[in-house]
């Protein structure tokens, strides 16, 4: 008897949320990434600040999801191993870490990654990063606690990264935005 498509949905992400489950983070880390520097561009080009797509520039955003997306998806699985359970003291501690330790960790991450992809210098990265590291901290300050309040007391662990994925599409947009900003 032929599987319906719901059935075959349901088979295909029991085995990417799984078997493949770092993969699968991975590869929709890389996507939104590039999605948020084509919803960017697409910005730029509407208010005629860029004259077309650059598709060199969406494939390097892209690309910058693939060490976020490693490191995000073992961060997951350490901070659910030492912290387990949903209690206020658990969501607090997992809430600090996350600010102060994570947070760091991926914008140090990103700058790292544009620079090695621009072929930039050290001293152009050390320019980069006093231009661009504070605008983009602040603006993790504002979104992500809450938005991990929800993930770290709602969504199931293996959901973790596929949902700050999907709240990270936005902020995507903005880090594309404050990379390519030459405003600054």
């Amino acid at each position: 008897m032929p599987d319906t498509l719901r059935e075959k949905f349901a088979k295909l992400s029991g085995v990417a949320f799984r078997r493949y489950l770092m993969y699968t983070n991975v590869a929709i880390s890389c996507t939104l990434s590039g999605v948020g520097d084509l919803i960017q561009q697409r910005h730029e080009i509407t208010t005629k600040k860029i004259p077309e797509w650059n598709e060199r520039r969406t494939r390097k955003m892209a690309l910058t999801g693939l060490p976020i997306g490693i490191i995000c998806h073992y961060y997951y699985t350490f901070l659910d191993r030492k912290l387990p359970g949903r209690s206020l003291k658990i969501l607090t501690t997992k809430l600090l870490v996350d600010q102060f330790v994570m947070s760091p960790i991926s914008l140090g991450t990103f700058l790292v990654s544009v620079a090695y992809l621009e072929n930039a210098t050290v001293h152009e990265f050390f320019e980069s990063l006093k231009k661009k590291l504070w605008r983009l901290y602040v603006a993790e300050w504002v979104l992500w606690p809450p938005a991990q309040a929800v993930n770290f007391y709602f969504v199931p662990p293996k959901y973790r990264l596929l949902y700050d994925n999907v709240i990270s599409l936005g902020y995507d947009v903005y880090t594309s935005y404050v990379n390519h900003d030459n405003d600054d």
